[in-house]
């Protein structure tokens, strides 16, 4: 289990392909202090929950199968990309951001981008059968990082990003019409299936 509150961005360092690519070793360089991460340990790696299978020195090593790859913006990583990092929470940590389980629900993708005061505002189109899961003052997780909805029509959503936000998170870095892992608050998860299950007159 994550928050969604980022606590370092990390760069890759080397991606190593297995079963004709279908699988992969991602090689991530961090700032963690290693000594309080162990083998085993959860990483949540721009919003995917991550196995640590290595530790040299600075280097997190991290086993992606083909479904992950499939699913997520991993596959289109390459040396250098930098992504978002968080360990996974401790009993007694604080809850700064909202549940996150670092299970990415979809690609969604950075349709607009203006600037709002001090803050970015960003337009966010993910598949339509997503945007049922997304509320106004609702929580969503874009690379692993908790944000909150500012509204959403029948195909978009924006959130708006502080300055704290753009110059600790890969947010900085992001581009117009780029696929950005979207994981949906999981709370709405288990409420749209109830009705959608056992509430047959509700029509979602």
């Amino acid at each position: 289990m994550f928050t969604g509150i980022i606590t370092d961005i990390g760069t890759i360092q080397n991606i190593i392909p297995h079963n004709d690519g279908l699988d992969k070793t991602i090689f991530v360089q961090s700032h963690y202090d290693t000594g309080l991460i162990k083998l085993g340990d959860s990483v949540a790696c721009s919003g995917v929950c991550l196995t640590v299978t290595d530790i040299q020195n600075d280097i997190l090593s991290f086993d992606v199968s083909h479904e992950t790859l499939s699913k997520t913006t991993l596959n289109h990583w390459h040396i250098g990309t930098k992504i978002n990092l968080e360990q996974a929470m401790r009993v007694g940590d604080s809850l700064g951001g909202h549940h996150v389980t670092g299970h990415t629900d979809c690609m969604a993708v950075l349709t607009d981008m203006v600037t709002d005061g001090d803050s970015w505002r960003l337009t966010i189109t993910p598949p339509v059968s997503f945007i049922k899961y997304l509320a106004p003052k609702g929580s969503v997780a874009l690379d692993g990082t908790s944000l909150t909805i500012n509204h959403t029509t029948d195909t978009v959503f924006d959130v708006n990003i502080i300055p704290h936000t753009q110059k600790h998170t890969i947010i900085q870095n992001y581009k117009l019409k780029q696929q950005i892992n979207l994981e949906i608050d999981v709370t709405a998860r288990y409420i749209v299936h109830y009705l959608q299950h056992f509430q047959k007159s509700v029509d979602l």
